[in-house]
C-alpha cells in the first residue's frame, strides 16, 4: 500500500500528513493531478486565461464570428428552396426526410415513433433523397 503526502494534494495544509492509502486512491490522486497539470498546460499554451465554463457567453462570441448579413440571406434562402423541394415529396417521404436529415433523428428512432420496420424508413428516406436530387436537377435544368 503506498503513503502519501496530503500535503501535496491539499495545499490548505501547514504540515506533511502522511497517510497510508489503498491503490486505488493512490490512482485517483494520480489521475487527478494528471488532468490539473494537462489543463494547467492546454491554459498556458493556447493563453486562454479565462473561465472556459463562463455561461455569459464570452467565450461563445470569441470563437463563433456573427455572420454577414449576406450569408444570413444565403441560408434563408437555401432554407426556403430545401422547404419547397421537401413540399414536393409524397408526405411520408417529406416527414421521413426532414426527421433524419433536418432534425438528425436516427432512422431506428423514427421507425419506433411511427410504428413500422426501420428498413422501410430506411427506404423511404433513401427514395425521398432520390427525388429530392431529380427535384433539384429538373430546376437547375429549368433555370
Amino acid at each position: 500500500m503506498p503513503t502519501i503526502n496530503l500535503r501535496k494534494y491539499y495545499p490548505f495544509l501547514n504540515e506533511d500528513c502522511f497517510v497510508e492509502v489503498s491503490d486505488e486512491i493512490s490512482g485517483a490522486f494520480l489521475l487527478a493531478t494528471r488532468q490539473e497539470n494537462n489543463y494547467h498546460q492546454r491554459t498556458y499554451r493556447h493563453r486562454a486565461y479565462y473561465s472556459l465554463d463562463c455561461n455569459d457567453g464570452i467565450e461563445n462570441s470569441i470563437l463563433h464570428t456573427m455572420p454577414s448579413p449576406e450569408e444570413i440571406l444565403m441560408k434563408k434562402v437555401s432554407m426556403q428552396q430545401l422547404y419547397e423541394a421537401l413540399d414536393y415529396l409524397p408526405p411520408i417521404q417529406a416527414r421521413r426526410v426532414y426527421a433524419h436529415y433536418i432534425l438528425g433523428m436516427k432512422k431506428v428512432d423514427i421507425a419506433r415513433a411511427e410504428g413500422v420496420n426501420s428498413s422501410g424508413v430506411c427506404d423511404s428516406v433513401k427514395k425521398g433523397m432520390k427525388n429530392l436530387r431529380r427535384y433539384f436537377e429538373k430546376k437547375k435544368w429549368m433555370e
